[in-house]
């Protein structure tokens, strides 16, 4: 634990009036945020905001007079759980003395957020309420973008450099969605992007299961109601020489068809004939 952060822990205890609530404010500028996450904006105290714009962030500075960036926490070549420990510091502070703080954070504050889920843990964990009010991911709007069920044939989801760290078993006959592949492959957690030489070494990992000249899509949700989203369509082998950054996330669609399990099915079948015995 850094400095700041234990400092803020030495202090929590002293006020117990404080409170912590992280909404999410979806993608897309002012048309995602439920009238809940609004309403707990514009009642707080004080408001940290993240989000993926410098539009959206002045759109909430008009919702409360005390809003706050955490986006200056970020640095090129500073580790991102160095700065995510210190926004989620920064958060705390406010709670133990007393405030109604709220956490403002594009998408959905859960999904792909290290900071809510952390910042609520610890604010329960020194005796404060605070909990998470969803809003709508990038994933929803992938799913209604491109037309994904992700019912029909199944969906796996992976942050792209934890699905090259680790040994996975990956079901072709369904969908593959890797994360953030704008920053594939980079254990420094200081980078904004990652060049092509790691996309290349993320190629031949996907080369296991894909053919080369397999369609991917590289999506990115719009966040400004007049903005496109991304839909680019390609095969793995351009992967390396493509546009990413920590919005892109790489959308492989099934390259097999899934085999039938016959001898569940005909289990299930003799399971039909004998409670139909039964009632006859």
């Amino acid at each position: 634990m850094n400095k700041e952060a234990e400092n803020t822990t030495q202090a929590v205890g002293n006020n117990t009036n404080g409170s912590l609530v992280c909404v999410g404010t979806g993608m897309t500028l002012g048309a995602h945020i439920s009238p809940l996450s609004r309403s707990y904006i514009e009642q707080a105290e004080v408001v940290f905001v993240l989000v993926a714009d410098g539009i959206t962030e002045k759109w909430i500075e008009q919702m409360n007079a005390d809003v706050r960036s955490l986006q200056p926490y970020y640095l090129e070549g500073k580790s991102r759980m160095i700065t995510y420990r210190e926004m989620v510091a920064a958060m705390l502070a406010e709670v133990s003395a007393g405030k109604k703080v709220v956490g403002a954070f594009y998408g959905h504050p859960g999904v792909f957020a290290w900071v809510p889920h952390n910042a609520i843990k610890q604010a329960r964990e020194l005796g404060y309420k605070a909990h998470m009010e969803p809003g709508i991911s990038a994933e929803d709007c992938l799913f209604a973008d491109l037309g994904i069920d992700p019912g029909s044939s199944g969906c796996q989801h992976y942050e792209t450099s934890q699905f090259m760290f680790y040994k996975r078993t990956i079901d072709t006959a369904a969908y593959l969605i890797l994360w953030q592949v704008g920053v594939a492959g980079d254990r420094s957690l200081a980078k904004f992007t990652t060049d092509s030489e790691y996309r290349k070494i993320l190629v031949k990992l996907l080369g296991e299961y894909y053919s080369s000249e397999h369609e991917v899509i590289l999506y990115e949700a719009a966040t400004l109601p007049i903005q496109p989203n991304r839909i680019e369509r390609l095969p793995i082998s351009a992967l390396p020489a493509a546009v990413m950054d920590l919005k892109t996330t790489l959308v492989i669609p099934p390259g097999s068809i899934a085999g039938l399990n016959t001898e569940l099915i005909a289990e299930l079948e003799q399971l039909v004939k004998n409670q139909q015995a039964i009632y006859n």
